[in-house]
């Protein structure tokens, strides 16, 4: 007698040797998504309806689950367990299940004031939130200017308080020089960067791209020993970091850049960092190797290896 689904005894949970790894995923999205951009205007729109389509019963799918193991209060440990894993956290993230950590939350509401700062030369940037308290610094014609109470009080702390459930109160921090751009104006002379100081001549500022991220490969001025590196270009501001994912250690050259929100994603298990800080939205504990950078004569400077 054939056995029914009912009857089966569960199979052992476990991964088969024949599934593919995230990373071969991923790259099966990549090599999806440059062969879209490919085709013509019907083909891609009818490509995107159906890739829409299968995203609107996946995410349905995921919501019953979720909604089925909240209701269990035995199975609720496993859903926050399940949350907890970076892979899972991205999927239910994507499909808007579960809500982004209160720094995506107000780098998100800060983006929605920020034109009206830059529109009075101000701008505001966040450092942290602790204990519902957020901390920002201003710069700019906001910073230090009779109107900075002001701006804070109806402009910033109203939009953070009001839009991140977290966030009960802001708090202005004093700003310190940039770590990572120290500016054209320093009298440092090339054979000094060079030697003393470890820096290292990575490349012209035209060799890298705006909005984009450049791997290199630079040798220490002063330990001859090499270090990957990645440079990221927004809005003209430079920023380097060693190029490994704080997760892995895993490279970050395919990482995905979203100049709107300005984070560094992953492509490998989805941690997203903040592009300009290396900062780890993901998980808070983690961060990236960032890399002294200046700008001296058309030529980005970077100090490894010391």
């Amino acid at each position: 007698m054939s056995t029914t689904v009912s009857d089966a005894t569960p199979a052992p949970a476990s991964v088969s040797q024949d599934e593919p790894a995230f990373e071969d995923l991923a790259k099966r999205v990549d090599d999806a998504v440059t062969a879209l951009d490919g085709l013509d205007a019907p083909s891609r729109a009818v490509a995107e309806e159906l890739k829409n389509a299968i995203e609107a019963i996946h995410r349905a799918g995921l919501v019953t689950m979720v909604r089925g193991l909240r209701a269990d209060e035995a199975a609720r440990a496993v859903l926050f367990d399940l949350v907890d894993d970076p892979v899972v956290h991205l999927l239910l993230s994507l499909h808007g299940i579960v809500r982004p950590d209160p720094m995506t939350e107000a780098n998100t509401v800060l983006r929605s004031v920020r034109p009206q700062l830059q529109g009075h030369g101000g701008d505001v940037s966040l450092v942290r939130i602790d204990d519902g308290t957020a901390y920002v610094r201003l710069q700019g014609a906001c910073n230090g200017c009779s109107m900075s109470s002001v701006t804070l009080r109806n402009l910033v702390e109203k939009a953070l308080v009001e839009g991140v459930a977290s966030v009960t109160g802001v708090e202005v921090l004093p700003n310190e020089p940039t770590a990572t751009l120290i500016p054209t104006e320093s009298l440092f002379d090339q054979q000094r960067l060079t030697r003393e100081e470890g820096w290292t001549e990575a490349a012209a500022v035209e060799q890298l791209g705006d909005n984009d991220i450049t791997a290199l490969s630079l040798t220490g001025a002063d330990t001859g020993e090499s270090t990957n590196v990645i440079v990221v270009k927004i809005g003209g501001e430079f920023s380097a970091y060693v190029n490994e994912c704080a997760h892995e250690a895993l490279p970050l050259d395919n990482a995905v850049l979203d100049v709107a929100n300005g984070t560094l994603t992953c492509p490998w298990h989805g941690f997203c960092y903040d592009a300009a800080s290396g900062e780890c939205l993901s998980a808070p504990a983690a961060q990236l190797e960032q890399l002294p950078l200046r700008v001296d004569n058309g030529k980005v400077w970077i100090r490894v290896g010391t």
